[in-house]
């Protein structure tokens, strides 16, 4: 068994570069930005509280790219879950490179609306306008479903082994 999953929660440094695909027949987007995340903790021998960014290679397909376009610019706050991807490539002097990057399976915005440079255009729609928070964005290929928040306000109940488990655990 194996697990490669990676969380993140940052804000963008840069403004995204999209880029479409020509030559295939989805004419697939791909967009890529860095996410900075950063550490804060207090130095035991000089009691100073102490910051350590690591920068994060993020790489957003098709429906992932189509959000981050329309919505993330430079320091946009992001929650990102995907999995790592190592690449290498030999440079103009023939030497090996490599670079690590994050493919991100599903992204939300976070933040006030106030705080998102995207939100100061009037391009801004759906569930950020309403000021309710956006659900994650889905990168597989099969359609995601929308609750209809106009139908009746009844709880939605899952069915299925976890609606099954009883227990009386508070989340």
């Amino acid at each position: 068994m194996s697990l490669n999953k990676v969380m993140l929660i940052g804000n963008t440094g840069q403004d995204p570069e999209v880029r479409y695909l020509e030559g295939n027949a989805s004419n697939a987007k791909v967009a890529t930005f860095r996410l900075a995340t950063t550490e804060r903790y207090r130095d035991r021998n000089s009691g100073e509280t102490r910051e350590q960014t690591e920068w994060h290679n993020i790489v957003a397909w098709r429906n992932a790219a189509d959000i981050v376009e329309k919505y993330v610019r430079k320091g946009t706050q992001l929650y990102i879950e995907g999995r790592l991807r190592t690449r290498s490539w030999d440079d103009q002097n023939g030497n090996k490179r490599y670079t690590t990057e994050v493919i991100a399976d599903s992204l939300q915005l976070l933040g006030r609306k106030a705080d998102n440079p995207a939100s100061q255009d009037n391009t801004s729609a759906g569930a950020q306008q309403y000021g309710q928070p956006s659900a994650p964005v889905r990168t597989q290929s099969r359609p995601v479903q929308v609750p209809d928040r106009t139908a009746s306000a009844a709880p939605q109940v899952q069915a299925g082994p976890a609606a099954e488990d009883d227990d009386d655990l508070p989340f």
